[in-house]
């Protein structure tokens, strides 16, 4: 992948298992990186650590401050900003509908819908006064189809859809391109998470429970999540927007093949 030489990338969730591999995949094709996330010292090593030119906004995604500070931040020593991972995002609890609490939904609601649409406010008349730009927002599988237990999680998934669809429509003109990542299963901290939500005394089998409901047999790698990020962000990609991109082992598809 090429074209990102000096290209300006702002990455929320920085420090996670996706933020983090894809911001140390854009550093080595000679990107200047905006890295956002809550705590400042993970944050402060990952910007140490990629040997490009960097900055750092730490705090509550969900606060417009956090999202702006790092706007401005990367306007002041960048003077632009050609890409914007919207990567910030939180799982919650796995419990029926009745038994979710309030709080735990607006929360994830917060994080999940809140903050992208904070991002998209903050980057997009960045990028329009540029005359181009690429945001790339992290959905997931289970934004496009529903999973039981996990229904904060669904909603605020299924929402970023309708979110990158509204502001592709409005950037389009002038060449802001806005798509949506829908991965699944990824072998991340959220994945474990996850499987001890599901089986608390037993890690195995809550793992064994998420990836029989999956063809290729597997949790999905980081890497191959941020190779579709970096695609969609660069030049190469430049008809694709107003989309939702897959990396989900065939999850979405339909159940696993019987054996012929």
């Amino acid at each position: 992948m090429s074209g990102f030489q000096d290209k300006v990338v702002l990455i929320t969730g920085a420090t996670g298992g996706i933020g983090a591999v894809t911001a140390r995949r854009l550093a080595g094709l000679g990107a200047h990186l905006v890295l956002v996330d809550r705590d400042p010292a993970p944050l402060a090593a990952l910007a140490d650590s990629l040997g490009a030119a960097t900055v750092t906004a730490s705090g509550d995604i969900a606060d417009a401050a956090t999202t702006r500070d790092a706007v401005d931040r990367a306007m002041a020593r960048f003077g632009r900003i050609d890409g914007a991972f919207l990567n910030a995002g939180m799982e919650g609890r796995v419990a029926p509908v009745e038994a979710q609490d309030l709080a735990d939904f607006d929360r994830i609601m917060q994080v999940n819908v809140r903050s992208v649409f904070i991002g998209l406010a903050c980057v997009m008349p960045v990028m329009k006064a540029q005359g181009a730009g690429s945001v790339v927002i992290t959905s997931s599988a289970a934004g496009l189809r529903a999973s039981s237990g996990l229904a904060p999680y669904v909603a605020s998934k299924h929402a970023l859809v309708g979110l990158m669809r509204a502001a592709a429509l409005e950037g389009a003109a002038q060449n802001v391109r806005v798509n949506t990542i829908h991965p699944g299963a990824i072998d991340t901290r959220m994945i474990r998470d996850l499987e001890r939500k599901m089986s608390p005394d037993d890690l195995d089998r809550g793992r064994a429970s998420i990836t029989a409901g999956i063809p290729a047999g597997r949790y999905g790698q980081p890497e191959e999540v941020a190779a579709l990020v970096i695609f969609l962000l660069g030049d190469e990609a430049a008809f694709c927007n107003g989309g939702t991109y897959q990396v989900d082992g065939a999850s979405l598809a339909g159940p696993r093949a019987r054996k012929f």
